[in-house]
């Protein structure tokens, strides 16, 4: 009889707050919500971070963690939308760089006129594996997406995969040899 209750209570405290969420534009964000946010972007499991670190500034959060690929830092607004990325390889010392959002947007818009120029594009077996993990990453499939490009900067050993979805710019850095989605930004 009390497992029923609980299992009625959460029920009814499940529908109640998608009711009260669904109308509510200006939902209270906690400091576990913004670590998932900085976990799926770095596609890490709760049980791949380490030395988690959360601290609360006026406008964002500031997340790191490390996982056994690397180590990750994030600005994360109030809102929930990544402002800033770091990951630092754990095998090497280079460190990619700061992404702002709004550099990433320019970055997005410089990349769709580029796509509007190509019309019909072929991708290599690599391109293709990290078209395929940046798109399921994003829990789409290929037909659902258009605009899509990949390159590969030889630096980072990285792909940028971009695409558009309903409207919405989509980028995703995938790493080359794991074919790992390491973070996505929707501009």
């Amino acid at each position: 009889m009390v497992k029923r209750r609980k299992r009625n209570s959460f029920i009814i405290l499940a529908s109640t707050l998608l009711l009260t969420g669904c109308g509510n534009s200006e939902l209270e964000i906690t400091q576990n919500d913004i670590l998932e946010v900085a976990r799926d972007d770095a596609n890490a499991t709760k049980k791949e971070c380490s030395n988690v670190s959360i601290q609360e500034e006026k406008k964002y959060y500031t997340v790191s963690f490390d996982t056994t690929t690397g180590s990750y830092e994030y600005k994360i607004g109030k809102d929930g939308i990544i402002q800033e990325r770091n990951y630092k390889r754990s095998n090497s010392e280079e460190v990619s760089t700061t992404e702002p959002v709004e550099e990433k947007k320019e970055e997005t818009k410089n990349d769709t006129k580029k796509e509007e120029k190509k019309e019909s594009t072929s991708f290599d077996e690599n391109q293709q594996a990290a078209i395929e993990a940046a798109i399921a990453n994003a829990g789409l499939e290929q037909e659902d997406v258009t605009d899509i490009d990949c390159t590969l900067d030889e630096a980072t050993q990285q792909y940028t995969v971009t695409f558009i979805f309903q409207d919405i710019h989509n980028t995703a850095m995938v790493d080359a040899a794991t074919f790992a989605v390491l973070s996505s930004v929707q501009a």
